[in-house]
């Protein structure tokens, strides 16, 4: 259909009017902006002169190098990134659960080519982060680059070695948390929307490297598991397999905790220190046993928190919000009424069955 020329006419001066009409508001625009620039470097200008940047620099400098030097042997060292840190642990995911973690257009042709490529990629900058932590062992001033990139070598390749092993060890945890939670639809659903799982996860690879002395990088990684899930677990405890943490926010375990096999946690539950032995010049000792032992079968519900080296006994049940500092036998069922009525818990006096649950 052809226009009229007097419609062409009435379109093409509407159309210059529309033209011109936003031309004019580009050029306003613009010209607001640069009005706004010009008066923010004035203010920055007029406030610069009060800022007195060169003594603040100089004052940071001394405190930096002279009167309040925190660095490793007083020398400036290349630190641990956990930026490359996280990138690191997202690879290791990847090589894990390759479809949930990595890619998810992999297929039978492609994945072992897509794992492998991973761990090729990963393995060296974990090296390099690996070493980068050793700067901060006691004896480094007997060592050179050299002796520290071959030592972090050895330490990442048996980490490499043991991803099998770490894997059957999450597939475990991933069972105990779609036979646990009603509301778990499918084993990817836990992979993809889980803090918990995600947090036992990056434990489960802390771990490892904390055990192969690999120093400050597992509390770099525990860290990360922490800001991003709101779970704090320390990479040196001991943590059995089929593990589940069921909601997970707040949850703190402690250094030295040992938890057995089939235990099940809730948010907010705590298995802390109760007391601290202080050594020469008030200094607190490092790596004595202080956090709980809990033994295999445990359910812990939201917002207990247990404090000190007890031990919770095999198959028993710890209420919500209970505050325990004693040991309690196998089979226990300790609920917040018993802790305040009874200063100490005898296996007789453990109500056993969920009926008898007191609020």
């Amino acid at each position: 259909m052809q226009c009229s020329p007097g419609r062409a006419q009435g379109i093409h001066q509407h159309r210059n009017g529309v033209y011109q009409d936003q031309h004019d508001m580009v050029r306003l625009r613009r010209y607001t902006r640069l009005n706004i620039m010009d008066e923010t470097l004035q203010q920055q200008d007029a406030s610069g002169m009060a800022w007195n940047l060169d003594q603040i620099v100089t004052e940071l400098r001394a405190s930096r190098e002279l009167t309040r030097n925190i660095r490793h042997q007083g020398r400036i060292h290349k630190l641990p990134s956990r930026k490359a840190l996280l990138g690191i642990v997202e690879g290791l995911c990847a090589v894990l659960f390759p479809t949930h973690y990595g890619r998810t257009d992999l297929n039978e042709t492609n994945i072992d080519y897509f794992v492998g490529h991973t761990l090729d990629q990963t393995l060296p900058l974990l090296q390099d982060q690996v070493r980068r932590g050793l700067v901060f062992t006691s004896n480094t001033d007997t060592q050179d680059d050299r002796s520290l990139t071959d030592r972090a070598g050895r330490i990442t390749s048996a980490f490499a070695s043991r991803l099998p092993t770490i894997r059957a060890v999450l597939v475990t945890d991933l069972q105990a948390a779609y036979r646990g939670d009603p509301a778990a639809t499918s084993h990817s659903e836990i992979l993809l929307c889980y803090p918990g799982m995600t947090a036992i996860i990056y434990y489960r690879l802390a771990h490892v490297l904390q055990r192969l002395e690999a120093p400050l990088i597992p509390r770099l990684i525990s860290d990360i598991a922490h800001a991003s899930t709101g779970i704090d677990i320390h990479p040196a405890a001991e943590i059995g397999s089929h593990f589940f943490i069921d909601h997970g926010t707040g949850v703190v375990i402690g250094e030295t905790t040992v938890i057995g096999k089939r235990v099940r946690l809730y948010q907010a539950v705590t298995l802390g220190a109760k007391r601290f032995t202080e050594g020469e010049q008030g200094v607190l000792i490092k790596g004595e046993p202080r956090h709980p032992i809990v033994e295999d079968d445990v359910v812990i519900y939201a917002g207990a928190t247990i404090l000190g080296r007890v031990t919770i006994g095999q198959g028993s049940i710890i209420g919500g919000n209970v505050w325990l500092t004693q040991s309690v036998p196998p089979r226990s069922h300790v609920v917040q009424a018993q802790m305040r009525t009874s200063a100490t818990i005898q296996p007789n006096s453990i109500k056993a069955q969920p009926t008898d649950w007191e609020a």
